[in-house]
């Protein structure tokens, strides 16, 4: 009788050093995700983006697995739930929640797949791959390319071009998927169907994906027009960083790590005299009866308690009125009660000082030109229009909607002759906004 080396076997008994050479040879990368509670993988030459999205058009008489049609920059495409076509367990969600989503392509077909999440690009060397094995999935082994281990984890390939096909033989569930009536979009010839290789440059505009999806998973920053400068520098400078290592996030401390410089100057402390001047070199010159702002996410105070202070060196004479809120309760209610040591106040704060039983605070015109208020900038408000808005660093950290909302929100807020103060990192340079700034100060005017 004769006994069978199972693929797992054959990777117990590999040699450490022959599991080295091999891994030191990357010829085939995938991207990695999760399904029904295991690790996956496609070939990232069928993979054409990544994305998050919601709210499918549904398609009458389809297949239960086919989520429905979505508009992809002006693309019609299938979305498919691969956790209904494999019978897998699909976890309930918010009926708004955003679904994990892979654009593949097929010979001249493009269409997305639903995950439970994604992980990253995986490179590991061919010879690595060992054929498929029933034990290691949920999955027909007919639909599994191979299986591979790497750092620890063991990632079943799925075969996308026997799934998904349209020249496949019709077999049983899952069946050979034909796009809904309106949905079969045909895209360029795909490297897969060519042969040809995938470009450098697509592997790491897929990589860059990934550290966009981390950057939201772990710290809720979202890539947008807003910010999407910066990033681009940023991730230019990570990858010399991070040069022969993993580029991707992996956990907090990585997404803090890539958002290292990110923060405007002085976040989290008085602004500096420097600060102080380039902000009030922005505004108008000439002594206004009154000073209307607004400083949503004002966070515990310092950047109100420096506004005020600057507008008062600006307009000694002039009543103004700045209202500062934050989603945060503890931090929006410690803000008034702030107390300093004078010897660790800039020097243009300290004719605003006088002692108090606790230390020193600032004075009471000071005091009485700030109205701090417990308000999330997502819900509405009964502001009267005002001359300025100064939202640093704030916007970024909100989802992409949500940050057209809030835009458009200032927009009708602002004066028509207002200012916008965004941070040093972020823009709102868009058709219904022109900068006005440039350095260290952000600024942008209604266009």
């Amino acid at each position: 009788m004769t006994s069978q080396t199972s693929p797992m076997d054959a990777m117990i008994l590999e040699r450490p050093e022959e599991r080295k050479e091999r891994a030191d040879k990357v010829d085939f990368k995938m991207v990695t995700f999760s399904l029904g509670g295991k690790e996956y993988g496609i070939d990232i030459m069928n993979v054409k983006e990544i994305a998050r999205a919601n709210r499918f058009t549904y398609v009458p008489n389809s297949a239960p697995f086919v989520r429905g049609v979505y508009n992809l920059r002006g693309d019609i495409i299938s979305i498919i739930d691969l956790r209904i076509m494999f019978h897998l367990p699909v976890e309930k969600r918010e009926e708004d929640a955003l679904e994990s989503l892979l654009i593949l392509r097929v010979e001249d077909h493009v269409f997305g797949v639903i995950v439970d999440s994604i992980d990253k690009v995986v490179g590991v060397s061919r010879t690595s791959i060992q054929p498929p094995h029933p034990i290691f999935g949920d999955i027909n082994v007919k639909y599994i390319q191979g299986i591979v281990e790497n750092a620890g984890k063991l990632y079943i390939i799925l075969d996308i071009a026997k799934i998904f096909s349209p020249k496949a033989e019709k077999e049983e569930h899952p069946s050979r998927y034909e796009p809904p009536s309106g949905a079969s979009i045909p895209t360029e010839i795909s490297a897969a169907r060519t042969g040809t290789a995938r470009p450098a440059a697509a592997d790491a505009e897929m990589t860059a994906g990934f550290v966009k999806e981390g950057l939201f998973s772990f710290r809720h920053f979202a890539v947008t027009s807003v910010n999407e400068t910066w990033f681009r520098a940023r991730y230019k400078e990570w990858e010399r960083l991070r040069a022969g290592t993993d580029l991707q996030l992996h956990e907090e401390a990585d997404a803090d790590a890539f958002l290292e410089g990110f923060l405007s100057p002085y976040s989290g402390t008085l602004w500096g005299a420097d600060y102080m001047d380039a902000v009030a070199s922005f505004l108008p010159d000439s002594d206004l009866r009154s000073f209307n702002v607004w400083n949503p996410g004002c966070g515990k105070g310092y950047e109100t308690w420096s506004l005020a202070c600057t507008l008062r060196r600006k307009y000694p004479q002039s009543r103004v009125k700045i209202w500062a809120n934050d989603s945060d309760l503890l931090a929006i209610s410690m803000a008034p009660n702030m107390v300093f040591d004078a010897s660790a106040v800039p020097e243009p704060y300290r004719a605003f000082l006088v002692k108090g039983m606790n230390g020193w605070t600032f004075d009471q015109a000071v005091r009485d030109s700030i109205f701090f208020e417990f308000h999330d900038v997502l819900n509405s408000n009964s502001l009267p229009p005002v001359d300025l808005i100064v939202c640093r660093d704030m916007i970024s950290f909100l989802a992409p909607e949500e940050q057209k909302r809030v835009l458009a929100d200032f927009q009708d807020k602002l004066k028509g002759t207002g200012l916008l103060i965004l941070g040093t990192h972020e823009t709102a340079a868009t058709g219904a906004w022109r900068p006005v700034g440039s350095g260290a100060v952000s600024a942008f005017a209604k266009a």
